[in-house]
């Protein structure tokens, strides 16, 4: 696995995750993922601006297990290439609810169940500027 792997900061019940960065000018797909491990993955956020057969998707899974869970495919798309975006993501026990740039919501559960996360992932054609736990 590639990008920028960050393990030492919690993510925990009841805070919110930010995430800002700009998809390169060549971006077919990039991905925030947040787990206890690179083979324990509760939420992977894939916008996929082409690639995997899909087009200006947002596409959640979990990975557990050496397998991907069920995909959930949601088609707000406020990404474009060398544009700065902004993500939101909320964690409770039972969801992560994550805001994307144009206030659209997509709900994914929290498939691991666990109050805390302390792994996490960016890659793909990006470049993330800030990242903020509040």
């Amino acid at each position: 696995m590639n990008g920028v792997v960050i393990q030492n900061m919690s993510f925990k019940v009841g805070q919110t995750l930010t995430v800002t960065g700009v998809p390169t000018a060549d971006s077919t797909n990039f991905a925030i993922n947040i787990g206890h491990s690179p083979e324990e993955i509760t939420l992977h956020v894939n916008p996929r601006f082409d690639a995997h057969g899909d087009q200006r998707h947002v596409v959640c899974n979990s990975y557990q297990g050496g397998n991907w869970c069920e995909e959930q495919r949601d088609s707000s798309f406020p990404f474009n290439q060398n544009e700065e975006f902004k993500i939101k993501i909320t964690f409770t026990n039972e969801e992560f609810l994550i805001t994307l740039s144009d206030g659209s919501e997509i709900h994914f559960p929290n498939r691991l169940g666990a109050e805390k996360y302390k792994f996490m992932q960016f890659e793909g054609e990006v470049r993330i500027h800030m990242i903020e736990i509040k």
